[in-house]
Order: structure tokens, then sequence, then C-alpha cells
């Protein structure tokens, strides 16, 4: 399956357990907002066990994303990027809760999202900064299924930039065999927990 997501626009889809999810930049500084929630909506992304208990500030290749549970939702297999920004939270453009409305969801449901394509920095004057410039077209990332899922996509541009946010391209296929090498213990128990 393939779909476009045009700038500004949001977009949802069930992913089934062992799916691969491949975002690719369309435009200039994309920008690709993700909600994940588990399909028995009991499993939701937490940005901070999934941070703190692999030792990192940002996500990347070779990192699992966590349920608020300790379940793996995906892994995060290949990435052109060595930082997607998962500080700064979601978007909630009206577009977004339209979508998560389309599966019975509301604003309460928004939670911690990851912005793909976008870093984030620290500025002269110890601010949190977007950093322009560090997606170009043809960046992409991919994320293997690790149980059944609702995807929601907000291209909206990152509440930090000065400039509009690009389409980006989505593509979801067979997820190759095998995974990240040197997962820490916590992922691994993560991934052991739905399989």
């Amino acid at each position: 399956m393939k779909h476009d997501i045009p700038g500004d626009a949001a977009w949802s889809v069930p992913v089934r357990a062992g799916r691969a999810i491949t975002l690719t930049a369309l435009a200039e500084n994309a920008n690709a907002s993700m909600l994940i929630i588990g399909s028995d909506r009991l499993d939701r992304l937490n940005i901070p066990d999934t941070l703190k208990s692999q030792m990192t500030a940002r996500i990347h290749a070779g990192l699992v994303l966590m349920s608020d549970r300790g379940l793996a939702l995906a892994t995060v297999t290949a990435s052109t990027l060595d930082w997607h920004d998962c500080l700064t939270g979601s978007i909630p453009s009206p577009l977004l809760l339209l979508e998560l409305a389309k599966h019975g969801l509301s604003e309460a449901d928004l939670h911690g999202s990851i912005n793909f394509f976008t870093k984030v920095g620290i500025d002269a004057d110890a601010r949190l900064a977007f950093v322009p410039g560090h997606a170009t077209v043809g960046a992409s990332v991919t994320l293997r299924a690790e149980q059944d899922l609702l995807v929601f996509i907000s291209t909206a541009p990152h509440v930090l930039a000065t400039t509009p946010a690009g389409g980006v391209g989505v593509q979801i296929g067979a997820a190759e065999a095998g995974g990240p090498a040197g997962l820490r213990p916590e992922a691994l128990r993560a991934l052991e927990l739905v399989r």
C-alpha cells in the first residue's frame, strides 16, 4: 500500500504486526508527527519510557518504541537520518483530531508523538529550536510493527518551525526478517512480551 500525505494534512491507517511502515520525505523540511496506539487501545506510545530505557534523547535506527505497559509497539529498523524529534510532542491539528475521531478517539487520546524528519537543538539562548535543513527530499525511515497498531500521521508544520512542512510518502509492506543488533535488555524484554 502506498499513500502520499501532502503538507499540512493528516492520515490514519491500521497496520498489522510484522508489516513495515516506510516514511519518505517528499519535500524539504518535511515533518511527520506520528501517534501510535495498539489496536486493542490499551497500549500507547510512551516516549519517556522509550527514551529512558534505551538511554537516548532522540529516535534513531535500532530503537524499540515502547508502550506505557512496557510492550514493544514498533522497531525503527532503518533511517537515513540519525535524529528524529520526540521531545516537543504532537501537533494537535484539526485534521489529526478528525483522524482520531474516525477510530472513536478524541483529543483526550493525544499523547507523546514522534516528529519524524525533524531535529530540535538548543539555541544561543538555551531554548529548544527547530534545526532547518535537517530533512532533504528522499530522506526515509522504516518501522516494523511488533503488534497490530493504529497509526496516525500529521504533516502539519513542526511547532517550532518557521517554514511550511512538505509532504510525506507512506508505504506499508512486508517487513524484512531479523532486526537491529545490539539492543538493550529492556528493548529485548519489550519485544519478548509481544511474541
